[in-house]
């Protein structure tokens, strides 16, 4: 593990250091997202973190390759490399997207051409890891993984909607699936713990947590679609991975790891982008418009519609996840009804906090009170309705000084007469 956790840091300081140099890139080329009605922002704010994301991917990579544990993993196949490629591929379409705003067929087209490159690199779903079952053509195989990939892709993009949203929820689904994959791995071969699987999710994890410091509200980068789609594409490799990698009927029978785990922890992984996804689909469809086009109804407004903050409501998909992707990997570890009472009581409260605003509200006064020492002021909205001290109100556009970086200065600043 301290070789998977050694490439988590790597992949995390990469991620850090190039994000600054991407947003002060993305003002330079005008990759900026404007303020729209549907937006929570309330300034133009750049959007080609995802570029950092992949170089933190690309460095941990590159790294382990040259690291003897992980020896086998790049001898026996070059399914890390293809793994890197259709991230690479998926990010610089994202770029572009960022850029010049391209359609959604075009997206959808690089989209499949990236989960092509994954398959032809050995990265590809021949068998569903319960009963035993088998593809049996290759052609349905390769159909298989690109359907799976280019679902993942974008379900995260449809959840990329709030600061930090996206790279938080990939972060914790992402180290609930490391933890897997490394136990797996322990059991299927006692004398060699090097696994793909875990590598890519060790690397994944650490872009994420890395992006996050600059992405957390208020965010002053978003990974934009350059991002969004590398997340997708890299833990439905994962998942096609393990599937392949290890029989888990075999290790079951050997060590009692539930054999269904492999098909439901990637599922609980991205269970808070699915739903999403899903929905709007379902809730478009329905209106007579394009599932792709875009709306003010992800979960995420509706969270903040009913009363949760910025943070909160972000904090809320966070738990959501952590519930469910580490309540899964809990079937590992515990005996099936302890974890089980377990899941159980953890939904038991996260829903008690989603749907229980005012409980969040009391749960806040409460810990301020009790680290300050002080009761926190109350205030009174415009409404005349009572705010609590963690509501956040709508901040003012703010003046651009000197002390602002001077591309965002120029993104943002009023123009003058002669300019209109």
């Amino acid at each position: 593990m301290k070789v998977y956790l050694t490439l988590l840091v790597i992949a995390a300081l990469v991620a850090y250091a190039t994000t600054p140099a991407m947003r002060h890139l993305a003002f330079r080329v005008g990759a900026v997202t404007a303020v729209r009605d549907r937006d929570v922002h309330k300034l133009p704010t750049a959007r080609l973190g995802g570029v950092a994301i992949f170089l933190g991917l690309a460095g941990g990579i590159a790294v382990s390759s040259n690291i003897p544990f992980l020896t086998p993993v790049f001898e026996t196949s070059s399914a890390a490399w293809s793994v890197l490629a259709g991230a690479g591929l998926v990010c610089l379409l994202g770029l572009a997207d960022d850029i010049w705003d391209l359609d959604w067929m075009a997206k959808l087209a690089g989209q499949v051409l990236a989960a092509l490159i994954m398959a032809w690199g050995g990265v590809q779903l021949v068998s569903v890891p319960i009963f035993g079952l088998t593809i049996g053509s290759s052609y349905l195989s390769l159909a298989a993984t690109v359907i799976v990939v280019v679902v993942a892709m974008n379900a995260v993009n449809f959840v990329d909607g709030l600061d930090g949203l996206a790279a938080g929820v990939i972060a914790i689904g992402g180290a609930a699936f490391l933890t897997y994959t490394y136990v797996l791995a322990r059991s299927a071969s006692p004398g060699d713990y090097s696994s793909l699987a875990s590598l890519v999710l060790a690397v994944l994890v650490g872009a994420c947590l890395g992006f996050l410091p600059h992405n957390l509200h208020p965010a002053r980068i978003f990974m934009g679609d350059s991002g969004s789609m590398v997340l997708g594409l890299v833990i439905a490799g994962a998942a096609i991975i393990v599937t392949g990698q290890i029989d888990p009927e075999v290790v079951s029978q050997r060590e009692r790891i539930p054999a269904f785990i492999p098909i439901v922890l990637p599922l609980m992984v991205v269970a808070v982008p699915l739903i999403d996804m899903t929905a709007a689909v379902i809730r478009r469809t329905l209106k007579g418009h394009s599932p792709f086009m875009p709306d003010a109804h992800h979960l995420h407004h509706v969270l903040l519609r009913a009363g949760h903050s910025h943070r909160w409501a972000v904090s809320v998909l966070y738990l959501w996840t952590f519930v469910l992707s580490f309540g899964t990997v809990s079937l590992v570890f515990l005996p099936l009804g302890v974890a089980l009472v377990l899941a159980g009581v953890a939904l038991a409260i996260v829903g008690l906090v989603t749907f229980s605003p005012p409980l969040r509200r009391r749960l806040s006064r409460g810990w301020r009170a009790a680290g300050r020492g002080v009761k926190p002021l109350q205030r009174l909205t415009p409404e005349g309705r009572r705010a609590d001290a963690d509501d956040e109100p709508a901040s003012p556009e703010r003046e651009v000084s000197d002390r602002d970086d001077p591309a965002t200065a120029s993104a943002i600043r009023t123009p003058s007469p002669e300019e209109k």
